[in-house]
């Protein structure tokens, strides 16, 4: 059976929040359900995501199901798909938020951490997209939103090797579903923060090193989760975070290539490890 949502009040929808557990993917999830979404929160870490859907239902009165799953598993979208079907839920927004890098040199990780990188960030993004996209079509409303990042804008350079190569596809493919999807009611949104507070860095093992940025290069997890669920409700198909950030792509993709290389390169050498 369906579930209709929290009761005597109206219903927003319900979001599926992937990489819930922690960083923006948590900011997100919390920005949501006080507009009055409802949840469904997926990351590895159950009891992370237990604890967060208990605060979000005390806080907000909304409804958040708990969905641990594991997206380095390449059968994990079709289980996901699989499990909202059995709990009767209808997933109206898809955020695609699950993400990490791998540091050091490309030749300096073996063949299988790559694999399940690109697994997590590429593959299981098409997929999970490709599942849920469809039923919203099908209702004539829904939203996608994909979190890229500033990096997708930028050449490339030393170290992360994948990292900024596989955002840019990230907002090829979001502009491309965007355009495919906007006749049937469904809009699909690139988000594209820059340095964020959140875990992502201590995952990475790269606090200290990007400790070293200035502080005006950063921005706060919940104001990226306001500006990221702001765009996607106006439907804009993509949207850099943070004036800082908008200069930075600006320049990027205006400023000689060669001089983008040089101011790039000095900063990533201070905290990438390229060899």
């Amino acid at each position: 059976m369906e579930r209709s949502g929290r009761a005597g009040a109206e219903r927003r929808g319900t979001a599926l929040v992937t990489g819930a557990s922690a960083g923006i993917g948590e900011a997100i999830a919390r920005e949501m359900a006080g507009r009055g979404y409802d949840l469904v929160l997926t990351a590895r870490r159950a009891d992370r995501l237990e604890g967060l859907a208990s605060q979000l239902t005390a806080r907000h009165g909304v409804q958040a199901d708990v969905l641990p799953a594991d997206l380095s598993r390449p059968e994990a979208p079709a289980d996901i798909e699989t499990a909202l079907r059995e709990r009767g839920l209808k997933v109206d927004v898809l955020v695609n938020n699950a993400g990490y890098g791998v540091t050091g040199a490309y030749l300096s990780q073996p063949w299988d951490v790559h694999e399940t990188f690109l697994q997590v960030m590429v593959r299981a993004v098409a997929d999970l997209t490709w599942r849920l996209s469809g039923p919203m079509r099908e209702r004539g409303r829904g939203r996608v939103v994909n979190i890229a990042s500033v990096a997708g804008w930028l050449p490339g350079t030393g170290g992360h090797t994948l990292y900024g190569a596989v955002k840019a596809w990230m907002i090829s493919f979001s502009e491309s579903l965007a355009f495919e999807l906007e006749k049937d009611g469904v809009t699909v949104t690139a988000i594209c923060p820059g340095f964020t507070y959140s875990e992502f860095h201590d995952v990475n093992n790269m606090r200290a090193q990007v400790s070293q940025l200035p502080k005006w290069m950063w921005m706060d997890a919940a104001r990226v989760a306001r500006q990221t669920v702001d765009a996607a409700e106006r439907g804009d198909r993509i949207y850099i975070n943070g004036r800082v950030n908008r200069l930075i792509v600006w320049m990027g993709r205006h400023l000689p290539r060669p001089l983008v290389y040089e101011l790039m390169a000095r900063p990533a050498r201070r905290f990438r490890d390229v060899d």
